[in-house]
């Protein structure tokens, strides 16, 4: 058993920019991840900037969250357990103007993070056939961050637009240590190997939504979304080092090495009588048109597009609220449940990476027991399975998510008689 601090310990995260992170709030995560649909006054939406001009007049948001995970990695026969915690999003939102909201957050993009090893036996001499073992370590960390600033309007009844412009950072890196030993003591027969890959990226994100309601009747109204995300070449350089035991150094530096591709979602939510609210969403990326910095089996380390395939999310949802305005407290609590799926946006040595399946539940507890307390305690359970072709690892991880949404009436104007 094993216990660490970072968001993952996937050694999937050695590929592409590591494992993408699910930038919605708890409560769209408990719902399977939709929110192309979902419009609240009480709650901040990034996965769909149009749903900020719903933003209640009178109110200021404040949502906080993380996250704890098991997971079991298994190959074959053998099996390893990790620990993780991981911090979510910080985002706030609050009315600007009549039919205009604004929210401001950070949310992480995408996480890294591996240690593992391989060895196998090799043949040091040709003439005397001595064998030793070789070690060959991986290592990596890093990862990266979105800090947005996003704004929806309502310029017409029931149609809402909206951008997120964001600021993207992090770093990726990565390290692959070979060395031999022979009767288990270091060797001097072949030259230990270390190779590091280090980026530092700095670049600009940005969304744009749309939102269209359409009442159905008296007690139902559907609510069509969509958002599209700008792709863009990342003016970040990407070096490569490597070093062997006699002192020997090659140093490689890939200039504008990585891509973010363009990114397509359409959702829709039904919501009846502030009850029930079904949501599903789809999302399309097409990674395989984007570079990264690649080693080629000729030792030139550049830019390819080899290293993605296009990338495909279906989610959907369902949140059940007995009665929202119910002196009762267990009638008023928000049950949340939901699934996804979402197809390999990596390569791993060539072929696909893997797949991702997860089921969602979750609840929105009120924190005080009154009928017009709007602040809530989101509590989430996530199961989610990665698995690829033979011979790689397959990971099932349980997550526990967990994050407090302040909503409470700052902007009243106090009236005296």
């Amino acid at each position: 058993m094993h216990a660490q601090s970072g968001g993952t310990s996937s050694s999937y995260s050695r590929f592409g920019m590591g494992l993408l992170n699910d930038q919605s709030q708890s409560f769209n995560r408990n719902m399977g991840g939709v929110g192309q649909g979902l419009r609240y006054g009480t709650r901040v939406n990034k996965q769909n900037p149009a749903s900020y001009s719903a933003i209640d007049s009178l109110s200021f948001i404040l949502d906080v969250g993380m996250s704890l995970q098991r997971t079991r990695y298994s190959l074959d026969s053998e099996m390893q357990t990790y620990d993780n915690t991981a911090f979510d999003h910080i985002s706030a939102g609050w009315r600007i103007f009549p039919h205009v909201g604004m929210s401001i957050g950070v949310v992480p993009f995408s996480s890294i993070g591996y240690n593992f090893s391989q060895q196998n036996d090799v043949v040091l001499g040709i003439y005397n056939q001595q064998t030793a073992t070789q070690t060959i370590s991986y290592y990596g960390d890093g990862g990266l961050h979105d800090a947005y600033l996003g704004v929806g309007w309502e310029p017409l009844k029931n149609i809402s637009i909206g951008a997120n412009i964001g600021y993207m950072w992090g770093n990726v890196n990565h390290q692959v240590l070979q060395s031999f030993a022979e009767n288990g003591t270091s060797s001097s027969s072949y030259s230990s190997l270390s190779t590091y890959y280090k980026a530092s990226l700095k670049t600009w994100k940005a969304e744009l939504g749309v939102q269209y309601q359409y009442p159905l009747n008296a007690d139902d109204e559907l609510t069509l979304g969509a958002t599209v995300g700008l792709g863009h070449k990342i003016g970040s350089d990407a070096s490569l080092l490597r070093t062997t035991q006699s002192g020997d150094t090659i140093q490689q530096t890939v200039p504008k090495a990585f891509q973010l591709p363009m990114t397509y979602s359409i959702g829709a939510a039904w919501r009846h009588d502030q009850q029930l609210t079904i949501a599903a969403d789809v999302t399309y990326e097409p990674w395989a048109s984007c570079t990264a910095p690649q080693l080629q089996s000729n030792g030139i380390y550049a830019a390819t597009k080899d290293a993605y395939k296009n990338h495909l999310r279906v989610n959907a949802g369902v949140e059940y609220v007995p009665e929202r305005y119910s002196p009762q407290y267990h009638r008023r609590v928000n049950y949340r449940a939901g699934l996804y799926y979402s197809s390999p946006y990596m390569k791993v040595n060539g072929a696909d990476g893997p797949r991702e399946y997860g089921i969602t539940a979750g609840l929105g507890l009120p924190i005080q027991n009154s009928w017009n307390n709007r602040s809530t305690v989101n509590i989430g359970v996530q199961w989610v399975r990665r698995e690829a072709g033979s011979n790689l690892i397959t990971e099932n991880q349980f997550r526990i998510n967990v994050s407090i949404t302040f909503c409470e009436t700052w902007f009243h104007k106090w009236k005296f008689l």
